[in-house]
């Protein structure tokens, strides 16, 4: 990998794109003061940069109250990964604690399809719809 051009290469390059643009009515005295300006620019960038690097950053891992294959082993609820208590849906639940499906799922490494309703509860709900006649095509 090539190394990164240097302040003053990236403050030269910037100088000369604004330059060539035609619209940009400059005087030749402005000239060496946009490009310092554009060098102290890109060393502040560059400085910020750094100790952004050292920053350590801590990352919280979550370790889930059951197994995956545990919070699925029923039909009648879903135990949640964050305190081990059954649930006909999670949506809820989560809402309490500040996290939506997708966040959830990515806080335990859980694949995109996996379930918020408890299959039992689904299969109610969806057999409700079908009695009231939701998903059919008005005639």
């Amino acid at each position: 990998m090539a190394d990164a051009p240097n302040a003053v290469q990236l403050a030269t390059e910037l100088t000369v794109a604004w330059l060539s643009n035609p619209n940009a009515r400059v005087k030749s005295e402005e000239v060496p003061a946009f490009l310092r300006s554009m060098h102290d620019a890109i060393i502040a960038l560059t400085i910020a940069n750094e100790q952004h690097r050292h920053v350590k950053i801590e990352l919280k891992q979550f370790v889930p109250a059951v197994s995956v294959r545990k919070s699925l082993g029923s039909q009648d609820h879903i135990i949640s990964l964050i305190d081990g208590k059954p649930y006909r849906t999670l949506r809820r639940h989560l809402g309490g604690h500040g996290l939506t499906p997708d966040e959830y799922r990515r806080r335990y490494g859980l694949k995109a399809d996996y379930p918020m309703v408890a299959p039992s509860y689904r299969e109610s709900r969806r057999d409700l719809a079908k009695k009231n006649g939701l998903g059919r095509k008005p005639r």
